[in-house]
């Protein structure tokens, strides 16, 4: 159990049956009356977010996440995911709804985590960063490094970003894969 006034970022709670992650808080004292604890709360199922505001000492049961390491192995007809475990070698299908659009950057064998709540996976999280190359792009020239312009580039999983003009067809991109953003090009 844990009580309102112990709130933090990332916890993750049982409320109203559901599973809620919270997202930001706020103590609030007001000059009169008692005080009170406003937050924000993330459904890690529907994504929704739902604003609350709590006694300091109520209190909810805390949920317990389970991340696992899983390899991505394959997308048969472009409706069923395939991944393995790499220490027990069992396999498991999602289809593309379970899945979402949460492996734009992730290509054949690539390692994502699985969360899962009571056994049942309900997010997919790729690696924080992807190193992908750029299939198709237009054309860059000398002297192409005007700040703050961006053009549009489809990476190897077949992903767009904004890329800067100087970034050609088979360089690396580094992506920041919460964000879409580009980072950088990679040495070869």
């Amino acid at each position: 159990m844990i009580s309102a006034g112990e709130f933090r970022n990332g916890i993750t709670l049982e409320y109203k049956g559901d599973i809620y992650t919270i997202i930001d808080f706020q103590h609030v004292k007001p000059g009169k009356g008692a005080a009170f604890v406003r937050s924000k709360l993330k459904n890690i199922v529907t994504g929704s977010i739902l604003e609350e505001t709590f006694r300091p000492t109520e209190k909810m049961a805390r949920a317990h996440i389970e991340r696992s390491d899983m390899q991505y192995l394959y997308n048969e007809d472009g409706d069923i995911f395939h991944f393995m475990d790499n220490e027990t070698y069992e396999q498991t299908a999602l289809n593309a709804s379970e899945v979402g659009d949460a492996l734009k950057y992730v290509r054949e064998n690539d390692v994502v985590k699985f969360m899962s709540y009571n056994g049942k996976v309900f997010g997919i999280e790729p690696a924080m960063f992807a190193e992908l190359r750029v299939t198709q792009t237009e054309p860059g020239f000398a002297g192409d490094s005007a700040k703050g312009v961006t053009k549009p580039a489809i990476v190897e999983t077949g992903a767009q970003i904004s890329v800067p003009l100087f970034v050609n067809i088979d360089d690396i991109v580094k992506i920041d894969t919460r964000t879409d953003e580009y980072l950088g090009r990679v040495q070869k």
